[in-house]
C-alpha cells in the first residue's frame, strides 16, 4: 500500500494553492487558526495502491475488469466510424473490433512490463482518424464496385501506412529523440500539457451523451452519485461504491436502456436515435464468431503510398504528445514520482512496436495511452500495475471468445460517454497538480499558462472548422492532412505553445527557473538521480543491464 509522503515546507516562491494549515491556541485558550498554504507533495497522497503494490486478488480482478470494460468505448467507436466507410459490413466490423481488442491487450501487457511500467492501458487513438479517412476516400479505393474488395484493399493501404508510422515511433523513442525533447519540460509547461490531454476529448463527453440523452444523462447522474455521494450514506471500512462505481452504473443504465428498447420506445424514432439508444443495434453479437484468433495479414499483404505514410507519421508524432500527457497523469494517480524522460522515450518506442503489431494484425488504427483508464486510477485510488496487467488478460480473452466480448461491447455509446465526463475530468485535474511547484504570483507564469490555454482551445477550433469545409484546389490531400492533424490536437498546440514560451521567457535566470519549478523538476530528469524513480520504473529480470536508462 502506498504511503503518504512526508510534507516538505513550501518555498515562498513555490506556487501551492488554497489555504488550510493547522490550528493552535493562544494564551487565553481560544483557538487560533494559522492560515498556511497546503504543503507541496511530490507524490499524490491518499492513493491506496501505488504502482508497485497490488490489491487482493478478488478485488484486483474486478478492478481489472473495469479497466477492460472502459477500453470497449474507444475500441468500438473507431471501427464503427471507419469500417462502413471502407465498405465493410457487420461481420468485418466485428472482426476488426476483436482484432483491435486483441492487439490492445498484448500492447497493454508489454507496456506495463517493458515500457514505462506505469498502469496505463494502450488503446486505439482517434488522432489517426484524419489520415485514415483520407486513405479511405482515396480515388484508387473508391473505384472498387465490390464492397468487400474495397474493404480489403483499403485495409491493406492502412496497414502499409501504419507500419511506416510505427517504425518512426520506434526510432523516435528507442534512439532517445523523444527523451531529448521531454527533458526540457518544466512543471509550468506540463500544466497545460496534461490538462488538455483530458479536455481535448470533450467531444466524446456530453456531445456523444446527448445523442441519447434519456439514457446518457441518468447514467451520468447515477455515476456521480455512486462515486462521490453514496459513501456518505453507507459507510464501510473499505471503499466499495466509488471503487466499483463504473460496473454499478453501467449495469443500472444498461438495464434501463434494455427496458426502453423492449418497450418499443424507439420503434418510430429516427434511425440515428435508434442506433444510439437501442441495445440491439450494434450488430456485434450476431456477427461475432464464437472463437476467433487474429492472425498476421488477415486482409492481405500491405500496400504503401508515400503521401499517406507521411500523413500517418505526423499523426503518430501527435499521438506521442497525448501518450506523454497521459503518462504524467497515470504517474500522479499511481503515487509515483514524475516520469523520467528516458522512461517516457522507452515507452514511446514500445508504442511504436504496438503500432506495427496493429498493422500486422490489421486492426485499422494506431495506438496511444487510454485517457479514460488513467482517470479510473483516480476514481478507484488504485494505481496498481498488476490491475492493468489483469485487464490485458480480459482484453485478450474476450477478443478470442467473440460472442462474450460482443455482449459487453454492445453497450450504447451514450452510457460510455457518461463515464467519460467524469474520467476525462480527473485527467484534466492531474495537470493542475503541477501548479503547486510553480510560482503563480508571477506575471510571466500567468502569461504562459493563460496564452497556452487559450490557443489550445482557439487554434484547434479553427482547424476543425476548416477541415470540414476545406477545398484542396490541386494541393495534395496528404499535405493538408499534415497540418490539420497537428493543429486540430488541443494537447499538441497547448503543449508546444507552453514549451516555447517557457523556454524563452521563464528561464532567463535562476529566479525565473525557480518560478517555473524547474529546480524541483531537474532531479527527476535523470533516471539514476532519484532512488524512488529507480524503484518505480526499473525493468524486470535484470533488463536494466541490457537496456540501461540514460
Amino acid at each position: 500500500m502506498a504511503q503518504d509522503n512526508p510534507s516538505s515546507a513550501p518555498d515562498n516562491n513555490a506556487g501551492g494553492g488554497g489555504s488550510g494549515g493547522g490550528s493552535s491556541k493562544n494564551e487565553g485558550g481560544t483557538k487560533k487558526v494559522d492560515l498556511q498554504p497546503h504543503a507541496v507533495q511530490e507524490q499524490l497522497p491518499g492513493v491506496q495502491y501505488c504502482v508497485k503494490s497490488a490489491p487482493p486478488w478478488r478485488e484486483a480482478v474486478l478492478l481489472g475488469f473495469q479497466h477492460y470494460f472502459l477500453t470497449l468505448g474507444m475500441t468500438v467507436l473507431i471501427p464503427t466510424i471507419l469500417v462502413p466507410q471502407m465498405g465493410g459490413g457487420n461481420e468485418e466490423k466485428a472482426r476488426v473490433i476483436q482484432t483491435l481488442l486483441f492487439v490492445s491487450g498484448i500492447s497493454t501487457f508489454l507496456q506495463s512490463l517493458f515500457g514505462t511500467r506505469l498502469p496505463i492501458v494502450v488503446v486505439g487513438s482517434c488522432t489517426y482518424l484524419v489520415p485514415l479517412i483520407s486513405i479511405i476516400q482515396a480515388n484508387r479505393y473508391t473505384s472498387y464496385t465490390d464492397p468487400y474488395e474495397r474493404f480489403t484493399n483499403t485495409m491493406r493501404g492502412i496497414q502499409g501506412a501504419l507500419i511506416i508510422s510505427g517504425c518512426f515511433q520506434m526510432a523516435f523513442g528507442f534512439f532517445g529523440f523523444w527523451r531529448n525533447a521531454v527533458r526540457f519540460l518544466s512543471p509550468l509547461c506540463v500544466v497545460p500539457y496534461v490538462t488538455f490531454t483530458g479536455l481535448s476529448l470533450y467531444r466524446l463527453g456530453f456531445p456523444m451523451l446527448a445523442k441519447c440523452v434519456e439514457i446518457g444523462l441518468p447514467a451520468l447522474v447515477i455515476f456521480v452519485f455512486i462515486s462521490q455521494y453514496l459513501n456518505r450514506y453507507f459507510v464501510s471500512k473499505k471503499p466499495k461504491y466509488d471503487r466499483f462505481s463504473v460496473l454499478i452504473t453501467v449495469s443500472i443504465a444498461w438495464l434501463f436502456a434494455f427496458i426502453l428498447t423492449s418497450c418499443t420506445t424507439y420503434n418510430k424514432k429516427p434511425e440515428s436515435t435508434q442506433n444510439s439508444c437501442r441495445t440491439d443495434r450494434a450488430g456485434l453479437v450476431s456477427s461475432a464468431p464464437w472463437v476467433y484468433i487474429p492472425f498476421f495479414f488477415q486482409w492481405g499483404p500491405p500496400t504503401f503510398d508515400a503521401g499517406e505514410a507521411f500523413a500517418m507519421v505526423v499523426a503518430s508524432f501527435v499521438s506521442l504528445f497525448e501518450y506523454t500527457g497521459t503518462c504524467y497523469a497515470a504517474a500522479r494517480y499511481g503515487s509515483a514520482t514524475p516520469v523520467p524522460p528516458s522512461v517516457i522515450s522507452r515507452g514511446a518506442g514500445w508504442l511504436g512496436l504496438n503500432a506495427c503489431l496493429s498493422a500486422v494484425f490489421g486492426s485499422v488504427t494506431g495506438f496511444s495511452a487510454s485517457v479514460e483508464n488513467a482517470g479510473l486510477l483516480a476514481l478507484t485510488k488504485a494505481g496498481s500495475r498488476r490491475v492493468v496487467q489483469i485487464s490485458s488478460g480480459f482484453m485478450i480473452f474476450f477478443s478470442v471468445f467473440g460472442k462474450f466480448g460482443a455482449l459487453f461491447a454492445s453497450v450504447p455509446l451514450p452510457i460510455m460517454a457518461a463515464l467519460y465526463c467524469v474520467l476525462f475530468g480527473y485527467v484534466s485535474s492531474a495537470g493542475l497538480d503541477f501548479l503547486q511547484f510553480s510560482n503563480l504570483n508571477n506575471f510571466k507564469s500567468k502569461f504562459v499558462l493563460g496564452f497556452s490555454f487559450f490557443l489550445g482551445i482557439s487554434i484547434p477550433q479553427y482547424f476543425s472548422e476548416y477541415y470540414n469545409v476545406k477545398q484542396h484546389h490541386g494541393v495534395p490531400r496528404w499535405f493538408n492532412d499534415t497540418f490539420t492533424v497537428i493543429f486540430m490536437s488541443h494537447t499538441t498546440v497547448s503543449a508546444l505553445v507552453a514549451f516555447v514560451l517557457d523556454l524563452t521567457l521563464a528561464r532567463e535566470n535562476d529566479e525565473a527557473r525557480k518560478d517555473s519549478g524547474l529546480q524541483w523538476w531537474e532531479r527527476f530528469n535523470l533516471y539514476s538521480a532519484n532512488v524512488k524513480s529507480d524503484e518505480f520504473y526499473s525493468l524486470p529480470y535484470s533488463l536494466n543491464k541490457l537496456f540501461p536508462p540514460i
